[in-house]
Formats: C-alpha cells, structure tokens, sequence
C-alpha cells in the first residue's frame, strides 16, 4: 500500500508523539548510529580521490532518497503509522515554531557548547547520545541561524532557481557544476562564506551543530530535511517530464569523473541498486 509524507507542521500531537517514539526505538536498537555510519562513510569530497555516491556528485538526490527509505522501513517496523514528515524551509524560517518545538526536535543548543537542552533528543533524557561523530561530545548540537554569525533559511525564490533548470546535471559533475537542478538543489556555490551556501547546504548550516558536516544525521531533523528534498526533486521531475537523470553513461577514458561518480544504470553502494531504479517513489509512498 503507498502511504503519504506529510507536511511536519501538519502533523496531529498523535503523530508528532509515534514519530519521536519511533526514532528513539530505532536508537535504542542500534539501528540509527548504523545509517550515522554510513553517511559518514559516503560523505566523499570531490577534492578527495574515490568513488563520490552521497554528495557533490549527481546520484546526490537518489542515493538519499534510498537512505531516507532505509530509515522509514526502520521506523515503520517499530510503529507501521509512522512515516518521515518533511520540513518545508521555504516557508517558515522560525527557530522557535514546527519543528523545534517542545514535542518534536526541541530547539537550539545553549550558548556555551551548542548543547540542545529542550525536547526529547536532548541528552539529559538519556535517550539520544551521539556514538559516531567527529568530536568526544555524547550530546546533540545545534545553533538555530548561527547566533555568532547569522545566516537566514533559503526563501522560495531561491528554490525556484533549481527547479526551473531543465538539465539534471551537467560536467563535471561536482561541487563546481553551474548549471544543473542537482548542484542548484544540494547548494554548492561559487566563492566561500555564506554566498556559496544555497538551498539544501544552506540548511545545513543554518541549524549547524551536528547538521554541519558528515555525521549530520545524528541530528532527526536530517530526515526532515532530506525528505523535503526529495519532494523538491519530485517536483523538479513533473516540471520536467522528458528529463532524466545524467550522465547516462559512465564518463570515458581519460575523464577525471572515471570512476569517481555513478551513471544512470550503475550500482550505488552499499545497496546495490541504480539511480534509474531510484528515479520514481510513486509505487510506495507519496507526498501531501
């Protein structure tokens, strides 16, 4: 049966309670830290040699959209209700309302080290602390529009300059891609600072903590995050109809991508399945 992602805002308390139940659950398993691992492991700069699956590389959008239904299915065998929201950060760009909320994510860390001290991830509870990160810190981090350093959420003109190219991804197919919907979409810019920040890296940073660098899926709010995105490379892909996922085929000899990025019908790790096969969700879930 497909079942529906919905807006986070939209979420009854009934929902917002059997999601944070059910993501606890999947921490208290074991299982969470796993899918931590693993975007740690993926999470390959282009200026690093290597094969590029999870970033700065096109199967970007459906190397997550697999990830985020790895944590679903984790999530759905805990409480079959539950679902992954998505969080619409185009449209409110409060660091106090949905979903930093008492129920749901709780809000920013406190000043001194970024520790998140409200709702139900923050350490004190006992229920959320971080195993697999670049620091010793067991707790949660965040800074909610980097108070030393403000940055503001992207606004809905700034998404729609991802959604109106007509072109998946263009050569060479990384962090420096001018054009594209995919590097448009995951926000690696030109220059450095916050103007090189757009879309889905700006959001990034805007939460920061934990959400600023490899191990950002110890924050849930992760999968909000990705979810929204997803949804946006759903939208991208009724606009566009005839267009597909590239580069089609696997760069030739020679090329410096060789090797180094996944085309249409080759196997993304560590599930072994393609960008083609990931190209549609309809016969599983949708979007309200």
């Amino acid at each position: 049966m497909v079942y529906t992602r919905k807006d986070v805002s939209k979420l009854t308390s009934s929902e917002r309670r059997r999601f944070v139940n059910a993501l606890i659950e999947v921490k208290r398993r074991g299982e969470y830290d796993e899918f931590v691992r693993m975007h740690i492991k993926y999470y390959v700069p282009d200026g690093e040699g290597g094969l590029r699956a999870a970033h700065m590389t096109p199967s970007f959008l459906p190397w997550h959209r697999r990830l985020l239904l790895g944590m679903e299915r984790a999530l759905r065998r805990v409480d079959d209700s539950v679902t992954l929201p998505y969080w619409d950060w185009t449209r409110n760009h409060s660091s106090t309302a949905v979903p930093w909320t008492e129920d749901l994510l709780g809000g920013t860390g406190r000043r001194s080290d970024r520790q998140v001290m409200t709702g139900p991830f923050a350490y004190q509870h006992g229920h959320w602390t971080i195993k697999e990160s670049f620091t010793d810190a067991e707790y949660l981090m965040r800074d909610l529009g980097r108070s030393r350093d403000p940055i503001t959420l992207p606004t809905v003109s700034d998404l729609e300059t991802a959604l109106a190219d007509p072109v998946y991804d263009t050569a060479p197919w990384n962090s420096v891609s001018a054009k594209g919907f995919r590097n448009r979409l995951e926000g690696w810019g030109q220059g450095r600072g916050t103007a090189s920040w757009r879309n889905h890296n700006r959001v990034h940073r805007w939460v920061g903590g934990h959400m600023a660098g490899g191990a950002s899926v110890n924050d849930p709010v992760f999968w909000m995050h990705h979810a929204f995105v997803d949804m946006v490379w759903s939208r991208w892909q009724r606009r566009h109809r005839d267009a597909r996922y590239l580069p089609e085929k696997p760069p030739g000899q020679g090329n410096p991508q060789r090797g180094r990025i996944v085309a249409r019908h080759e196997k993304m790790p560590p599930w072994g399945v393609t960008p083609a096969e990931m190209e549609g969700h309809s016969s599983i879930y949708r979007y309200a």
